[in-house]
């Protein structure tokens, strides 16, 4: 059936999306991750659509609600009755520290390896701008920087997320338009989630604008690539091994990039990431030419700054 309308609008653009993220797509396959709600149906119906035959479904239950192995079991049927190859995978390893954390985490490991055994190029997720909208205000509100601002990304790895520029209520509106079966999670509006609670707050401010937002994201994203291919440049031309640490001949940079070659050196050094504000901390001793701590590991600084094993503890 030929979609008409603001279907066949949001279909075009789908297409356009996924070109712009990984160019030509005419003999790419396609996985796209389906939780059985309505953004999930509404992209799998879509992608079968602009790509037919070369898209297969994928559905993690977590088993973490009851009612997930029948959601799971509903998108299965509907998958048959068009056609296409779904998976209902299951984690593997018990639940450990955050429950969400681990999830999202567990979720993307078991889909890649799916991805991989079924010889797919892409995995396509339903993330949207409403999404990105509550990301981008979670983070600036936990202090974060470019990086974090940046939002959900269009692309990770072989994950893309073509409707990243498409509000909510428009893949709502083309589920009940076609009739595709949806449920709705109900963690989604539970309120001892973070992102529920902003959400709940976000309905009562329609003068933010998502789209926008998701724009923004776009921008910090491209910004933040650009920096950290020129902390890479910098690494290469001024970062080396000194003794059992590493050495950054350069202290007259400006504070972002110093910030990055330490965590660069850190890396390097096989050292944990700070916590805290323990880098911050550190990053002033160091502008001031004194010693900080990070950890098993000092920052001394001067005209150049050096990263060494702290003495061991007596």
């Amino acid at each position: 059936m030929q979609l008409t309308g603001e279907d066949a609008a949001l279909e075009a653009r789908l297409i356009v999306a996924t070109q712009a993220l990984v160019g030509d797509c005419h003999a790419a396959r396609f996985g796209v991750a389906v939780s059985g709600g309505p953004d999930s149906m509404a992209l799998l119906y879509l992608a079968a659509r602009a790509f037919p035959g070369r898209v297969a479904a994928v559905t993690v239950d977590h088993g973490l609600r009851g009612e997930s192995a029948g959601e799971a079991a509903m998108v299965a049927r509907w998958c048959a009755g068009q056609g296409i190859a779904h998976a209902t995978l299951a984690p593997d390893a018990p639940v450990t520290g955050n429950v969400q954390a681990w999830a999202r985490a567990m979720r993307y490991r078991l889909i890649e390896q799916w991805r991989v055994r079924q010889g797919l190029d892409w995995i396509m997720t339903a993330h949207h701008a409403d999404d990105q909208l509550e990301t981008l205000l979670m983070r600036l509100n936990r202090g974060s920087g470019v990086g974090g601002l940046a939002g959900v990304r269009a692309q990770s790895g072989r994950v893309i997320r073509p409707l990243l520029g498409e509000r909510k209520a428009v893949l709502q509106a083309l589920a009940d338009a076609q009739g595709l079966p949806h449920v709705q999670d109900p963690s989604n509006i539970d309120l001892r989630f973070d992102r529920v609670f902003l959400r709940r707050a976000l309905a009562d401010a329609p003068w933010l604008d998502a789209e926008a937002a998701s724009r923004s994201a776009a921008a910090l994203a491209e910004a933040e690539a650009a920096i950290a291919w020129s902390v890479a440049q910098l690494a290469e031309a001024h970062v080396q091994a000194e003794g059992e640490g590493w050495r950054l001949d350069r202290a007259d940079l400006p504070r972002e990039y110093l910030r990055r070659l330490v965590l660069h050196m850190m890396m390097l050094a096989g050292a944990p990431s700070p916590r805290g504000d323990s880098l911050d901390h550190a990053m002033a001793q160091a502008a001031a030419g004194r010693q900080g701590s990070l950890g098993d590991w000092l920052l001394r600084g001067g005209k150049s700054w050096t990263l060494y094993p702290a003495p061991a503890r007596r």
